[in-house]
């Protein structure tokens, strides 16, 4: 009987990892493709927003970046009641087709130069169809895996999906910096900056194999045979007061707070070096990796320990850090950046400037680690896909999508290059609060109810 037994566990675990590789490199590829346009933005402003003032280039560019998360909550309607009435699996083949295709896309666009104004419209028409897509994939993922993952140690099983962002990010701009170091800037500025989208195709692929061998969860074919899915999905969750407040509570607090970390890290950060203080691009591409880099242990870590004390002290402990050493950092990295230019022959300043990105990766883990998991036990089975998407999206696209746009143009009005970060500092502060004083544990829910 144990060896039956441990047989069957076994099996159980293989089929756990397919899935979670499967789901994990779909959700690679939407960040991959979401994120390269980040990547790009400086480089978007005189390609496809011309301008005497490259502030304004710069501003175009992360308004276009902008739109598509704006637009991310629409495609978390759409696709998230989608996924409650006929299962979360044809979603996740939808939305990779739509984010590959657009992707490609871009990358054979015409420049301003080459075709005027109409460069711009289709560059922010294929940015809207990315943003569509990412609303459905993004939190869909967290709710399809968690519902795969079982009851023991959800926390560190589903924190391996948070990876995909950073890694996303890494790809990129791995391939970026290679490119710049390999190419010409006449000849990247040219053609070089395509490349990235036109590897998509071939991700397009691989992840359009991976997706159609996805199983439907366990959860929702129980649902579907007993007929208990939810008609009206999006209408439920508003019309019970405890999923509202729940889905409140998801967008302000942890997928809010898990946003404005997210792009203050990985995304601002990246813009900040390279505009504000004005580091080489090359050497800014490599902190950045770095930072990434470390980010990748401290969220697993940050999954596992939430399975050990809580989703809700991990969470609440990143929110708080977050509020207190967000602004100090960055003005901290401006100072010792100035310094690096004014004495480029040291290295002190450059591990300094590692150590804060250190900090910050850090306390995004302790954010983004236990977020899988809690996304899906907020919530009832028969409608969670569509109450955990909407109010995450809503987050990530309104609050953390435009932040790099809000942030640096408070910049520019307050004539600062750090005043504009007291916009997320605040939004932080709040969050901790909410979820000190609200937020409930949910490490111990059954997912089956």
């Amino acid at each position: 009987m144990n060896i039956i037994n441990n047989l069957a566990e076994i099996k159980v675990k293989k089929s756990y990892r397919k899935v979670a590789m499967a789901a994990c490199f779909g959700t690679f590829l939407e960040w991959y493709d979401f994120l390269t346009f980040a990547t790009l933005a400086v480089v978007f402003g005189p390609l496809f927003f011309p301008s005497n003032d490259p502030n304004s280039g710069l501003l175009a560019s992360l308004a276009t970046f902008g739109v598509g998360m704006v637009v991310r909550p629409i495609g978390a309607a759409i696709f998230g009641s989608v996924g409650d009435r006929i299962g979360r699996k044809p979603v996740f083949i939808i939305t990779i087709m739509l984010m590959g295709i657009a992707t490609v896309c871009v990358g054979l666009l015409p420049t301003y130069a080459q075709i005027g104004i109409w460069a711009p419209i289709l560059l922010v028409s294929l940015r809207l169809l990315q943003g569509l897509s990412a609303g459905g994939e993004i939190g869909g993922g967290a709710v399809y895996l968690t519902e795969h993952a079982g009851e023991e140690n959800r926390g560190f099983k589903t924190s391996f999906l948070q990876l995909m962002g950073p890694l996303g990010i890494l790809a990129s701009t791995m391939q970026i910096a290679l490119l710049q170091n390999w190419l010409t800037p006449e000849e990247f500025m040219s053609w070089g900056w395509r490349v990235p989208f036109w590897i998509s195709f071939i991700l397009l692929a691989l992840g359009f194999k991976a997706r159609l061998a996805l199983e439907e969860t366990p959860i929702f074919l129980e649902l579907n045979k007993t007929s208990a899915r939810a008609k009206n999905p999006l209408r439920e969750n508003f019309k019970d007061p405890e999923t509202r407040k729940r889905m409140f509570l998801l967008f302000f607090c942890i997928s809010a707070g898990g946003a404005i970390l997210f792009f203050c890290v990985q995304v601002y950060a990246t813009i900040f070096l390279k505009t504000s203080i004005k580091l080489p691009p090359q050497l800014v591409n490599q902190l950045s990796v770095f930072a990434t880099l470390v980010l990748l242990p401290l969220t697993i870590f940050s999954g596992w320990i939430s399975d050990k004390v809580g989703r809700k002290p991990v969470i609440l402990t990143g929110l708080a850090l977050g509020a207190t050493l967000t602004l100090p950092a960055f003005h901290l990295m401006r100072v010792i950046g100035t310094e690096y230019l004014l004495h480029t022959n040291t290295r002190i300043e450059l591990l300094a400037i590692g150590g804060i990105l250190f900090g910050l990766s850090a306390i995004l883990g302790l954010v983004v680690g236990p977020q899988t998991a809690m996304l899906a036990e907020l919530f009832p089975a028969r409608s969670r896909n569509s109450a955990a998407t909407l109010p995450h999206n809503l987050a990530a696209g309104w609050i953390g999508g435009l932040l790099p746009l809000i942030v640096t143009w408070l910049n520019q009005e307050l004539r600062s290059d750090v005043a504009g970060l007291w916009y997320p500092t605040i939004f932080l502060a709040l969050g901790a609060i909410v979820a000190l004083l609200y937020l409930p544990e949910t490490r111990h829910v059954k997912l089956d109810t």
